[in-house]
């Protein structure tokens, strides 16, 4: 946005114009299906974010360069706005960075990202550096450094990340150990309840059997009084 804005004030850069419009919609894209599928706190901590980043700071900016800027100056302070958030965007990975350094592994950190990062930022310096334009050249620098040391950790550590997942068990393994263990806990439980089934059917005869005999004796009385 920041640039959009930037270009409008230089005139005839119809090239960041266009490839920012795109940008622009491609990213508002990637918000709309984030806000789809997010959770309900980060969905409204990401509304916090876009409203005092892309809204506020935004309109801040276009305010008060408007309000206390002369207009030939304007191109030059938006260019140094443009250029101190371009900085913080490239330095953005650098939480990245730590936690491959950290936790050994580049899961986190695709190697495409990084690769497409440092094209784009070589690309975008020549064109700054062709069209006399240092607003755009000089952070470009930076995001050419960042994208080869990130693609750098991801050749130190994809190796250990590809050791460390083929010595995790595979879901298939873990799925099959469970329903081992599954099946032999409802069998030891099965054979618990027939032992007590069939103690209690044993229990149940010899009642059975007691009860007869004594119907015999009583019968046996019954007939000895009767003579």
């Amino acid at each position: 946005m920041l640039y959009l804005y930037y270009a409008f004030l230089k005139e005839k850069l119809i090239i960041l114009i266009t490839i920012n419009s795109i940008g622009f919609v491609i990213e508002s894209a990637y918000l709309t299906i984030f806000m789809i599928y997010a959770t309900k706190e980060s969905r409204a901590f990401t509304t916090k974010l876009l409203v005092v980043f892309n809204v506020l700071s935004l309109a801040m900016i276009v305010g008060c360069t408007y309000s206390f800027v002369r207009e030939k100056s304007r191109p030059k302070i938006v260019g140094w706005i443009c250029a101190v958030f371009s900085v913080s965007v490239f330095a953005a990975p650098l939480s990245i960075m730590r936690q491959v350094i950290k936790t050994k592994s580049v899961e986190f950190m695709p190697f495409s990202l990084s690769f497409f990062l440092t094209i784009c930022s070589v690309v975008w310096f020549f064109y700054g550096f062709l069209i006399s334009d240092y607003y755009i050249a000089a952070p470009n620098i930076l995001g050419f450094a960042f994208g080869l040391m990130q693609m750098g950790l991801y050749f130190v550590y994809k190796n250990k990340n590809a050791i460390k997942q083929h010595n995790q068990p595979s879901n298939e393994s873990y799925e099959t150990k469970v329903h081992d263990i599954i099946s032999v806990e409802l069998k030891s439980s099965l054979d618990k309840k027939l032992d007590n089934g069939l103690e209690n059917e044993s229990k149940k005869l010899d009642l059975e059997i007691v009860v007869l005999d004594c119907e015999e004796q009583v019968a046996g009385i019954a007939v000895i009084q009767s003579h």
